[in-house]
């Protein structure tokens, strides 16, 4: 699964240190999602979904839907 998670973090000023902290996790975990090494739990990405205003839809996709 691929993520924009870095771009939205970035977009609204977040460090990953601060959206760990808002999310509850460490930030190691931060650095692995953005980098699709780790696939957050539903109710991570809904929090995510929350923070950023949007739906978790527009935060993960499965590579082949990129396009």
């Amino acid at each position: 699964m691929d993520n924009k998670l870095k771009e939205l973090r970035e977009t609204h000023g977040y460090s990953q240190d601060q959206l760990a902290k808002k999310l509850d996790v460490s930030r190691q975990t931060i650095i692995s999602i953005e980098k699709g090494r780790y696939n957050p739990s539903l109710p991570l990405a809904l929090q995510m979904g929350k923070i950023f205003g949007t739906h978790i839809e527009n935060i993960f996709f499965l590579e082949d839907e990129s396009d």
